[in-house]
């Protein structure tokens, strides 16, 4: 069965349901086979007649609602030619308003007490959602059930502006009318679902898309829940089980070398974290099997120095160690501190270096032909011990003498692909060290990196000093703002600096507006920029003479060098960045953050960028500034990055607050996920139970070959294109 599985599921829709409906389904949802359609489950489900919850409606998404029209009025428009057909709509206890650019169509359809269907982005208008010109479809006149049909539920799928759920419905019922479900090898052994009391797979397909009950679909949604998770752990296991089976070069070190004399240099003790984290890592690095670890630890808790005593293990055997940063500014940065940290022993072979010193050399896309053939023959003769660089490590010009240990910096920021392929550049497989600083729960740690195994540094080292988070929220005081700029002068008044963030670098960024009406151009709030902002404070009285400068990422790799090197010695008091100074910046006076528009950055970026503060020992100030109305879900975000700095209790809060489908999906939105019902918070039983079958299922066969279906539907599921799972911290 397992071959009949692309046979059926990799028919391309246009060859099932005609090029009209096919080139719908790829232009708005990007789905053109068979199986990516019968995949793409409805979000829930509604009773015949029921109304649409509008207080509920996810404010910033396209969404799909059912309700009745309660008013329809019409007017010309002044600013230009045409009319606005405003409609509201009821579910009985809220109203929303619905616009309509020349909809002489909605005047003439929506007439009071009709009842539609009506799918578009939610915005917000003056304080109240609104939908504008959304697509609709009448629903007394679409249905006509018959008593049976009429107790069913109705789907309801994620839909867009112009592709509405009724749309999306009427494609997957032709798609079920044609498809041979019982042809479908399916991925879960038959014990496994007698066991568990699992509906066959085309029964679940089914029920999930014309369920006769809501009892059924919820039994298909486990049943699919449990197939994915099942799927993505017997991928993990089989990825495990093949890294254990490769034999790498040992590194086991030696007494006396220059990792013995870093440890005796070092001017504090280590936490006791670090202490047996680096145990971990030494015993490992010195066996055969090659290390796969994921470090994660909160901002500054010292993960780069255990990453740099197991990079001086791998020199004192005589292996080389990358470190893999995801900009130059960070790879600079990297390279600065470990040769500043190093002192004489990162100067082997150098007058005046240590004698058994290593050499430590950067490499970018940026460096000139001169320093580069430099840096690229140090790496290639094994002069240079340790190699920091950014993507420019991955090309086929670098050549390294003998790569024994690959550090990745901010995992999120690399694909499996890209750190394979930096591994893929030593003749055995090196030893593999992730370091993240963003917190990950267990069960994300348990589905995304799954393939490795984890260590948790959550002591933070002496001298860290304690972060004040406040969300600064100007609809309500907009005198705040004032005070904003009065406060920075303060903290530059008593000798120390401010990082000022903002969310793009120029007024060129501007967001595309629609102009199907008048009311977009109020919609369009506008981002702070860089440029604006530096134009902006420099002509503050409050923040006369104090020495301002920028940094973002499309300024030459030297002037970015430079800011930073100002900021650093402290000839800059204030610094307006985008967020290249999220990870690895580390300026000892900088005590204050003000990040504008806070509400445009992610609960993990926003605490990566807050613990650039308060790293020398004295206390530290962050402000999260907001335009935002009160009550919007975006103010959720801030609230609860101000509420705590534990960055473990702000994962969760994190996954909770995302919206349905995109937490490890390849785009951050929504639109294709590889997590479809998998709900990594709600789930953990059924990701541990997966992951205790799936580890059964590959000791008693680890090549799958007496599981063919499930060995498909990790090939389908799982292959390069799809395999963003793996690629999200």
């Amino acid at each position: 069965m397992a071959a009949d599985l692309p046979d059926e599921l990799g028919v391309p829709l246009e060859r099932r349901l005609g090029k009209r409906s096919a080139t719908a389904l790829e232009k708005h949802l990007g789905i053109t086979l068979t199986g990516e359609l019968l995949n793409y489950f409805p979000r829930r489900y509604l009773k015949r007649g029921e109304l649409t919850m509008i207080a509920e409606l996810p404010r910033d998404e396209d969404a799909s609602l059912v309700a009745r029209v309660l008013k329809c009025t019409s007017r010309r428009m002044r600013a230009r030619r045409g009319s606005l057909t405003e409609v509201v709509v009821t579910d009985n206890s809220s109203d929303i308003s619905l616009t309509f650019f020349n909809g002489y169509q909605a005047e003439r359809e929506l007439k009071p007490g009709t009842l539609a269907m009506f799918s578009g982005k939610v915005t917000s208008y003056r304080g109240s959602l609104t939908l504008t010109n959304p697509d609709y479809q009448l629903l007394e006149d679409a249905f006509d059930f018959d008593a049976e049909e009429a107790l069913r539920p109705v789907p309801m799928y994620p839909a867009t502006a112009k592709l509405g759920s009724w749309r999306i419905k009427a494609a997957v019922d032709a798609l079920l009318d044609i498809v041979d479900l019982s042809r479908l090898g399916d991925p879960i052994p038959p014990d496994i679902a007698i066991r568990d009391g699992l509906l066959s797979l085309a029964e679940a397909y089914e029920q999930i898309h014309r369920p006769a009950s809501m009892e059924a679909a919820n039994a298909a949604r486990d049943r699919f829940r449990y197939q994915e998770a099942l799927v993505l752990q017997a991928a993990l296991g089989r990825k495990r089980a093949i890294a254990a089976a490769e034999q790498a070069t040992a590194r086991p070190g030696r007494i006396g070398g220059i990792a013995d004399k870093f440890d005796a240099r070092l001017p504090f003790e280590l936490t006791n974290g670090q202490r047996d984290v680096g145990e971990t890592i030494a015993a490992e690095l010195a066996g055969h099997a090659p290390m796969n670890r994921l470090l994660q630890g909160e901002v500054g808790s010292g993960k780069t120095l255990v990453a740099l005593r197991a990079m001086l293990q791998v020199v004192d055997s005589g292996g080389q160690a990358a470190l893999l940063a995801p900009t130059e500014v960070l790879a600079s940065q990297h390279y600065e501190s470990i040769s500043r940290t190093l002192g004489p022993l990162a100067q082997g072979g150098m007058l005046g270096g240590d004698a058994d010193g290593t050499k430590v050399v950067l490499l970018t896309g940026s460096m000139a032909g001169t320093a580069k053939r430099r840096a690229l023959l140090d790496v290639a003769t094994g002069e240079a011990g340790i190699v920091v660089g950014t993507h420019a490590l991955l090309s086929e010009t670098v050549q390294f003498l003998d790569l024994g240990l690959v550090v990745v910096d901010e995992q999120h920021r690399f694909g499996v692909e890209q750190r394979d392929k930096l591994r893929s550049r030593a003749d055995t497989p090196p030893h593999l060290l992730v370091m993240t600083a963003t917190p990950i729960p267990r069960t994300v740690a348990m589905t995304v990196f799954g393939d490795l195994e984890t260590s948790v540094l959550t002591e933070l080292p002496a001298g860290r000093a304690p972060i004040t988070t406040h969300m600064v929220a100007l609809q309500e005081h907009p005198a705040w703002e004032d005070r904003i700029w009065q406060r920075a002068r303060e903290e530059v008044d008593a000798g120390r600096q401010v990082y000022v963030v903002c969310p793009k670098i120029g007024d060129d960024e501007l967001e595309e507006a629609d102009p199907l009406d008048d009311l977009q151009q109020e919609q369009q709030r506008p981002m702070a920029s860089v440029a604006a902002i530096i134009e902006h404070i420099s002509s503050l009285p409050a923040l006369s003479g104090v020495r301002i400068g920028m940094l973002h990422g499309r300024m030459e790799s030297e002037q970015k060098a430079a800011a930073m090197a100002e900021f650093n010695d402290g000839t800059l008091d204030i610094l307006v960045s985008t967020t290249v100074i999220e990870v690895g910046v580390d300026v000892h006076n900088a005590t204050m953050m003000v990040i504008l528009d806070a509400d445009r950055f992610g609960i993990s970026q926003l605490h990566q960028l807050r613990g650039r503060v308060g790293r020398g020992g004295l206390p530290g100030t962050c402000l999260l500034v907001t335009q935002l109305e009160p009550g919007h879900p975006s103010r959720e975000r801030l609230q609860a990055v101000a509420a705590t700095t534990d960055g473990f209790e702000l994962s969760q809060a994190d996954l909770q607050l995302r919206r349905e489908g995109d937490i490890l999906g390849a785009s951050q939105s929504g639109g294709k996920s590889t997590l479809k019902l998998l709900r990594v918070i709600k789930d953990e039983a059924v990701i541990a139970r997966a992951r205790e079958d799936a580890t059964a299922i590959l000791q008693h066969d680890s090549t799958l070959s007496q599981y063919p279906e499930l060995a498909e539907a990790i090939e389908l599921y799982l292959n390069p294109e799809r395999e963003a799972f793996l690629e999200r911290g």
